[in-house]
């Protein structure tokens, strides 16, 4: 359950926070007609995600698909977070940019630019959403799902409210932590299916050999304790390291002023 909720809930954000930056920004720059292109985008996006997860869901049962797709959410969402690491804190100047050449085409393009960048945006995190839920194995996947969109849906309205109160960049690290862990998962579990088809070589022994580390294996399934437990570690000390960087910063200021 937790693992769908981290997975939702920093997803739902991110998404929301695509959403935001998007309307904002056509919002400051005067172009109004364009917002709709926005909503129409966001309502094809939910589509094209639902349908890829109906056919997850319904047309993937045996275990070389589950390997395969296994393996396409790792490299997915492995480059993704890796890119939202290093480029995260220029997105919004990004996005400005290219929403700024859209809009500056005449309205018909502009309008169908608007729609395919947010259709390409927000699909991209619906589908990574998608093909990490269905790692998942567990019977409260349903409760962490929606209590993850809860709480995206709470975090972005404090973002909106209170702004800098939350240090979204924090966030992003701390969730690419366990997200990358969850991959380190992904990956023993679809080396477990691949072995389970037969496509490797000695696919018996390395299927027993895997099945304590598969999701519902005895070492699995501590997989997500140790995973929280680094990341909160990990949160803690970059806690404490903002803590003293800011701690300095106030010290050498008022050297600076008392000299002045």
């Amino acid at each position: 359950m937790f693992q769908a909720f981290v997975v939702v809930l920093r997803e739902g954000f991110e998404s929301f926070l695509i959403v935001g930056i998007i309307l904002a920004y056509l919002r400051r720059i005067g172009q109004h007609q364009l917002i709709p292109a926005t909503y129409w985008g966001i309502a094809a996006s939910v589509i094209a995600s639902a349908g890829l997860g109906y056919m997850l869901n319904r047309g993937v049962n045996e275990a070389l698909w589950e390997g395969v797709f296994g393996v396409v959410t790792i490299v997915l969402v492995g480059s993704l977070v890796v890119h939202m690491w290093k480029a995260g804190a220029h997105m919004k100047r990004e996005m400005e940019s290219k929403l700024s050449r859209i809009s500056e085409r005449s309205s018909g393009l502009a309008f169908a630019g608007v729609f395919l960048f947010t259709v390409v945006m927000i699909t991209r995190e619906g589908m990574e959403t998608v093909l990490m839920l269905f790692q998942i194995q567990g019977a409260n996947l349903i409760t962490g799902v929606v209590l993850g969109l809860v709480g995206a849906i709470a975090i972005s309205w404090a973002w909106v409210r209170f702004g800098r109160l939350i240090n979204v960049r924090r966030f992003f690290q701390v969730t690419a932590i366990f997200l990358m862990l969850f991959m380190v998962q992904v990956a023993i579990y679809s080396f477990h299916e691949f072995s389970e088809a037969g496509v490797l070589p000695n696919s018996e022994f390395l299927h027993e050999a895997t099945e304590p580390f598969s999701p519902t294996g005895l070492y699995g399934s501590w997989f997500t304790i140790i995973a929280i437990s680094i990341s909160a570690v990990w949160l803690i000390g970059a806690y404490v390291s903002d803590s003293l960087k800011r701690r300095t910063d106030c010290q050498i200021g008022q050297n600076r002023m008392a000299v002045r």
